[in-house]
């Protein structure tokens, strides 16, 4: 009993001491929780300056969610069924028919590509990863000649935008009027950066403190505008310009109108003006052409803007209250989110997901630049800080494609006179070449980037298209251009006091042969042109009496380098003749130098005294998508099968002249692309089967080679036409090869991360 008592006892003493233990645990436990909460909520306290720097919470539920795999984030973020297609904007974000959808996009213009390859560059995009195409529509193609309207060939719009719908790509449409432009504050950026990392040289420097990107010619409004009378301010409230405006808008957003996402289309979003914020503040102007669009399209389609990420241009560029949203863009490599917290302040509120929408993959060159090269992991780094918090983005550009034609623009610096052309090839160093190629480290990157986000597996890369040399093509001189003067019907010259610009001549591309005639002096007699755009050639001659009327180059006057040129005696009998080429390089599309009529713009001078009575012989070829017009000197031209010895020019090896070659595919070959090799040429253009591929300047550089899509050539004969303006090849060789080559001019390409 002693012995139970005891046990029990013992009992009871370790069952108390048990519960005690329990308690204390407990009690531990408690205090271990409170705690840790109370580091939670310290821990908590003193992130809130670094959540506030992020995406607002609302935007997004939580930030973090974005880290889940796609299917998970849908499953989370779903709005209410939709019956109908719809794309909209809300809680920050971009849904497509009821789910969250990331924009991944990347500028691919069907005027800088051939049709017969649409299909082919659209499918390389998609397999770089890209949901969405992003395309500008230049008036000027459109419009030639005004009330002239053109959809037709590499103009066919509806056709490439049908074409993205069949390939399951979305359209962010770029309407204008006005295509082209850059922020300098972005540009002034740059250029601390590639000074400091990677040592960029002096005279790269200027060039990007002082100039301002573009692309087109004119930015794409058509050079017409530029021969109505009193001038048309562009990009304004000018009710004569609107007037234009509202007649173009009037054929064009019509036809786009039925591919609208909600009327079962890919349009999703289409923009109003472009980079407004960096060239002018006059909100009227904007504001009208939100309402010429929404009245063609109604309250549902996204109308944006897209402006540089500076406080400055977004004041000025976009248009609040209006429902128009408004995109940025940035330097590639600068940190995206504080540009992108900065873009909510012109959203309304939940309207703005983040959107870089040119997000640049390379830049353009000039011709006598080093070719622009950026390197491919920089470049895909950058890209990912954008992707990595679902932001959305569009690559500019995913294909660059070509300037065919006199297509190309032009940009000016710290004044008119600092003029710089733009290249034939618009390969801009984008992820897929000018000739479509893939192969390369960039593709890879930026789709090694891009395969992380995309919400379907993408597509497997197709290989690059196949390349031929088809060996040299011998020419030969067909026609010297003062052989073919006399030809010319009477009715094909205008004549006139003073000289007058291009577009009055009804002429908006190629050259103007200007001709007067002056009074010798004793020595040598001093050419001034104080205004000439872009590049003029001047030759002198006597009559026919004297050395057969032969005609003698002096010197050519250039816009960004006008001198006075010495005009040797030529000891005529009567009055000595004076013939002025002038050629359009390529209208400048941004900037206050917009305006930018083409030939000779002020009045000629010889040993001071104004030069009167002038006669203008247009030369203007036929531009790309435009049928061979009837031009007097091309016509007469095709007629000569051997110089003519009426007029011969003392240098029997240059000056302006035809030259024709003849090249032949086997009917059992493959026709692919080539290149055509003008070194050791001059300056010029060059025609293949009468398409106008473009200017060719290797003496300037970089650009050696033109790129030549299979499409333009074929079976059996082809035939290669040269204008040549200075030197041909001594041979009178071209080479046709299999690779683009930018070595030429005075300077070698280098490798610029910009």
């Amino acid at each position: 009993m002693n012995r139970s008592k005891s046990l029990a006892a013992a009992s009871a003493t370790e069952s108390a001491s048990k519960s005690i233990s329990t308690m204390a645990r407990k009690r531990s436990t408690e205090w271990k929780l409170i705690f840790f909460l109370l580091l939670s909520v310290l821990a908590f306290v003193s992130f809130l300056p670094v959540l506030a720097s992020l995406p607002s919470v609302s935007s997004h539920s939580h930030d973090l969610h974005f880290h889940l795999p796609r299917h998970q984030r849908d499953r989370q973020h779903r709005r209410p069924k939709v019956d109908v297609r719809k794309f909209e904007i809300a809680e920050d974000m971009f849904w497509k028919d009821g789910k969250p959808f990331q924009i991944i996009g990347g500028d691919l213009h069907y005027f800088r590509v051939l049709p017969e390859y649409w299909e082919d560059r659209l499918l390389r995009a998609k397999a770089l990863g890209l949901n969405t195409i992003q395309t500008y529509i230049p008036w000027n193609l459109h419009e030639p000649e005004a009330g002239k309207l053109v959809f037709e060939g590499i103009a066919d719009l509806v056709s490439f935008l049908k074409l993205c719908q069949k390939l399951d790509l979305l359209v962010m449409l770029r309407a204008g009027p006005y295509i082209c432009g850059v922020d300098n504050f972005w540009l002034s950026v740059l250029v601390k950066i590639d000074v400091l990392i990677f040592g960029v040289d002096g005279d790269m420097v200027s060039f990007w403190e002082h100039m301002s990107l573009a692309e087109w010619d004119l930015g794409g409004f058509p050079a017409w505008l530029l021969s109505i009378h009193p001038d048309v301010r562009l990009r304004s409230s000018d009710p004569a310009y609107l007037q234009k405006v509202e007649g173009w808008w009037g054929v064009l957003l019509p036809k786009v109108a039925p591919l609208l996402y909600g009327n079962g289309g890919p349009i999703i979003m289409v923009q109003i003006e472009n980079e407004f914020g960096s060239y002018g503040d006059d909100k009227a102007y904007l504001s009208h052409l939100v309402k010429l669009a929404r009245g063609h399209f109604g309250e549902d389609i996204i109308l944006y803007t897209t402006d540089g990420g500076s406080r400055e241009t977004l004041e000025k560029g976009t248009i609040q209250g209006h429902g128009v949203f408004a995109a940025v863009d940035f330097t590639t490599g600068d940190n995206p989110w504080p540009i992108f917290k900065l873009q909510k302040e012109f959203n309304s509120p939940g309207k703005s997901p983040p959107l870089s929408s040119e997000f640049y993959t390379g830049w353009l060159t000039h011709w006598s630049e080093k070719m622009a090269r950026t390197n491919a992991d920089f470049t895909a780094a950058a890209l990912e800080k954008i992707m990595l918090r679902n932001g959305s983005v569009v690559l500019y550009m995913a294909h660059g494609g070509t300037n065919f034609g006199f297509y190309n623009g032009a940009n000016t610096g710290v004044d008119e006179s600092d003029y710089k052309p733009d290249l034939t090839s618009y390969d801009y160093d984008a992820p897929i070449t000018e000739s479509g190629d893939v192969e390369n480290a960039k593709f890879k990157a930026i789709r090694r980037v891009l395969g992380k986000y995309s919400s379907v597996s993408l597509p497997l890369v197709p290989p690059n298209n196949k390349k031929t040399g088809y060996g040299s093509i011998q020419l030969k001189r067909t026609a010297f251009l003062f052989d073919l003067l006399d030809e010319i019907d009477s009715a094909h010259i205008v004549e006139a006091e003073n000289p007058t610009a291009m577009e009055y001549l009804n002429q908006m591309f190629g050259f103007v042969l200007y001709v007067s005639e002056y009074a010798a002096k004793t020595g040598r007699s001093k050419l001034v042109i104080p205004k000439v755009h872009d590049r003029a050639q001047v030759f002198i001659s006597c009559s026919r009496e004297v050395n057969g009327g032969q005609v003698s180059y002096v010197g050519t006057i250039e816009r960004w380098s006008n001198q006075a040129i010495d005009l040797p005696n030529a000891k005529c009998v009567s009055n000595t003749s004076l013939f002025i080429l002038v050629e359009n390089m390529g209208r400048v599309n941004y900037g206050p130098y917009i305006f930018d009529r083409k030939g000779i713009l002020s009045s000629v001078y010889v040993n001071g005294k104004v030069l009167k009575r002038w006669k203008m012989i247009s030369i203007p070829f036929h531009n790309l998508n435009e049928v061979p017009k009837f031009n007097p000197v091309i016509q007469i031209a095709s007629k000569f099968h051997k110089v003519s010895t009426r007029k011969k020019l003392k240098d029997q090896s240059g000056g302006p002249s035809f030259y024709t070659g003849h090249f032949s595919i086997d009917t059992t070959a493959e026709v692919t692309d080539t290149y055509i090799s003008l070194r050791g040429w001059g300056k010029g253009i060059a025609f293949i089967n009468e398409f106008n591929i473009g200017r060719y300047w290797p003496t300037s550089g970089p650009q050696c080679n033109l790129y030549i899509p299979g499409p333009i050539l074929r079976h059996g004969e082809n035939v290669l036409v040269i204008f040549e303006l200075e030197s041909p090849n001594p041979k009178l060789l071209v080479d046709s090869v299999d690779k683009p080559d930018f070595t030429c001019g005075p300077r070698q390409a280098s490798v610029h991360q910009l």
